[in-house]
């Protein structure tokens, strides 16, 4: 019975937990941009709107197919969706640094365009963009489980050599691609890849030092970073080089964007005034008293409060809650380590997000290009969010099943 149970490739059961929270997700989604029509100035709002729509349709036939497929399957294609995804990450490399250098700033490889300074999407008349670290962080998710599961099921005993070879493992696959996102240059992505590898390492069984000597580094660079921003900034300078001077720049309209409301703390201003003015329900859907930057994307949190006030950013907190606590649960009832590792990667990936750009729209955390995981327009970005949950959603009927032999037995 038990070997019957393990064989069953397709799943019998749907989540229907999970879907109504992306559906709830989805509307929410939908309502912010709507919402965000007076504000967005880069291309048709309406159109914008449909395409979000068209996404999130795209999105839940991806579900679909990849629960048809069956995680296995889809497991075992994931290094070679690195590799597809590997070559477009290297082909915007080329493009930036290669073709620019010799027939100048205004040339790009067909099919790319760069935006707003970095290289890091592919645009297709007709079809849209098409941006491959968004899918990278996914397969890199994946294919750490895969390591992590081999390497703790083949060592014998926990030593601190195992976990260098596991950390070795692990890198050995996440740093080509970091480093071609990191050029493009795109840093978000990367400390989310990064935060997402970093989490499921010290879910993976390694010993506690290595948890405490990461964080004491963390702790050590980010207090030498912020000495020299206040007592030594020409040295901070010269260390980062020229052009980062627009990242320390972040950190002052972070710091005090009251010094500068115009430039540096422009973005950060904005969004304090918009959610500060709103009150408890806001000033109603399409009306603000300020211009949010980036309303659509970066700060679609912002719209929120500003349309909605303090009830519409609460309800956004409890949805992005429900969705943790969901995929949390999930992870709990999976007796498969593979799937277990897997989960945690994506958790701790929407986690971070989460608690980054809505730190940002708030004044907690600098601003970055970090979106929110769902409610945030982007297609590429929504569609590999989709094929991740795709897969826990395989994951939890397969737990389900289990559960339901258990209590049967």
């Amino acid at each position: 019975m038990k070997q019957e149970l393990f064989q069953v490739k397709e799943p019998k059961h749907f989540d229907f937990i999970l879907l109504a929270i992306l559906g709830f997700m989805a509307i929410t989604s939908f309502v912010a941009i709507y919402s965000a029509f007076e504000l967005i100035t880069s291309e048709s709002p309406s159109l914008l709107l449909m395409k979000q729509i068209m996404w999130y349709v795209l999105g839940f036939i991806m579900i679909a197919i990849v629960m048809y497929m069956g995680n296995d399957l889809i497991y075992s294609y994931a290094k070679k969706a690195y590799w597809v995804m590997l070559a477009a990450l290297l082909y915007l490399f080329i493009s930036k640094y290669v073709v620019s250098r010799f027939f100048g700033y205004d040339h790009n490889l067909p099919f790319v365009t760069p935006i707003n300074g970095a290289t890091s999407w592919f645009q297709f008349p007709g079809i849209g963009s098409f941006q491959p670290s968004e899918f990278m962080k996914v397969i890199l998710i994946i294919i750490t489980a895969g390591i992590i599961d081999e390497h703790n099921a083949g060592k014998v005993i926990d030593t601190y050599e195992s976990d260098i070879q596991l950390f070795l493992k692990v890198i050995r696959w996440a740093f080509p691609p970091l480093l071609l996102i990191l050029i493009q240059p795109d840093t978000g992505i990367c400390i989310i890849i990064f935060i997402s590898l970093a989490v499921m390492l010290m879910c993976s069984g390694i010993k506690n030092l290595w948890i405490i000597a990461g964080g004491g580094i963390v702790l050590f660079v980010l207090v030498g970073f912020f000495y020299l921003y206040f007592y030594n900034n020409t040295l901070l300078v010269s260390l980062f080089g020229e052009g980062s001077l627009y990242k320390l720049d972040r950190i002052k309209g972070w710091l005090d964007p009251e010094a500068d409301i115009l430039h540096t703390g422009n973005q950060l201003y904005t969004a304090l005034m918009a959610m500060g003015s709103a009150g408890l329900s806001g000033h109603g859907i399409q009306q603000y008293l300020v211009k949010i930057p980036e309303a659509q994307t970066d700060f679609i949190f912002a719209v929120i409060g500003q349309s909605f006030g303090l009830i519409g950013t609460l309800f956004v907190v409890v949805l992005c809650l429900a969705l943790d606590m969901k995929l949390l649960r999930i992870a709990t009832l999976t007796k498969t380590t593979r799937d277990k590792y897997y989960i945690t990667g994506v958790l701790g990936m929407l986690l971070f997000q989460q608690f980054q750009n809505i730190g940002m729209i708030i004044g907690l955390l600098p601003i970055t290009g970090i979106t929110l995981p769902f409610i945030s327009y982007g297609g590429s970005s929504l569609l590999s969010y989709f094929i991740a949950l795709g897969l826990i959603m395989n994951t939890s009927s397969k737990a389900k099943r289990l559960s339901d032999y258990v209590y049967e037995s």
